[in-house]
């Protein structure tokens, strides 16, 4: 269990360029000297793994990291993250891009990190963060041991990691105009040989897997390339509800929904027999349900 309190956080960082890393580690030295850096990870993998098992109170996700990115691996940890040892950390990602700090402070994240770091800026960075951890602890505490997070304190840093990463998921380096929604989605068959033309009104949920997005309908599987995170941008958020990091279902042909013995949910979908696993960021959909 993570013992750190607000006098003495930690911190990891996760960038897969060495030299960024390490000057992202001496300007947080000087802009918060109480902060220790609990470990420095150069890959998604690797950063999910190393918060998972030091637990720190902030998280500096690089953006594009090479295998699971910034945004997947946060995402990865909101499922995986013990909230019954630690409160979820604070997460700032950094990037080179002002259009994700544009969007970020739209959203009310805590922060981006613009690469090459500026100190006067990383200060207010900072600032913001030791305010938040702040925030987070009791008026009095009877044990310097940090308690778990339920209940309200829980969703409201679940509600900024959605912020946070719907602020990031929408930007990119090279801003164009929303495409039109999708009416037709032109997919390859299980076998590879055939694309067929379908329609979107047929299709009951997205999954992707390894390098294609599986296309679900009632009675078929096909396969497409695009990204989902690209695909999302295609599709009316209103018909189709993201509900976990590799998952978009139609939300008209949700059944029902199931909490297992874990506490986690799932989806039953009209046409379909297998269950949809809900992430943590996602359960909110569900709450009156």
């Amino acid at each position: 269990m993570n013992t750190t309190t607000t006098m003495n956080p930690t911190a990891l960082i996760a960038e897969d360029e060495p030299l960024l890393a390490q000057a992202l580690k001496a300007e947080l030295a000087a802009a918060w000297p109480a902060l220790q850096i609990a470990a420095i990870a150069g890959d998604g993998r690797s950063a999910v793994r190393e918060a998972l098992r030091h637990l720190p109170q902030v998280l500096f996700f690089d953006i594009r990291m090479p295998g699971l990115d910034g945004l997947g691996a946060a995402a990865e940890l909101a499922d995986s993250w013990p909230t019954d040892e630690a409160p979820m950390p604070q997460l700032v990602f950094v990037t080179a891009y002002d259009e994700y700090a544009a969007r970020a402070f739209e959203a009310e994240a805590i922060d981006y990190v613009l690469k090459p770091v500026q100190p006067e800026r990383l200060r207010k960075t900072v600032a913001r963060l030791q305010q938040a951890l702040a925030a987070q602890q009791p008026s009095a505490s009877p044990s310097p041991a940090v308690a778990g997070q339920t209940g309200e304190g829980l969703e409201q840093t679940l509600a900024q990691w959605r912020q946070v990463l719907a602020a990031a998921g929408a930007g990119g380096p090279s801003p164009s105009a929303a495409p039109a929604p999708l009416r037709m989605i032109a997919a390859s068959d299980a076998g590879g040989t055939t694309v067929r033309m379908v329609p979107i009104d047929e299709v009951l949920y997205f999954e992707a897997a390894d390098k294609y997005l599986r296309v679900l309908t009632a009675t078929h599987e096909y396969l497409i390339r695009t990204p989902l995170k690209q695909l999302l941008t295609q599709l009316d958020a209103d018909t189709f509800w993201q509900v976990h990091r590799a998952v978009v279902v139609r939300s008209a042909a949700i059944e029902s929904v199931h909490r297992d013995e874990a506490g986690k949910l799932h989806l039953a979908l009209r046409g379909r027999s297998e269950k949809i696993p809900v992430s943590r960021l996602y359960a909110h959909l569900f709450r009156a349900m």
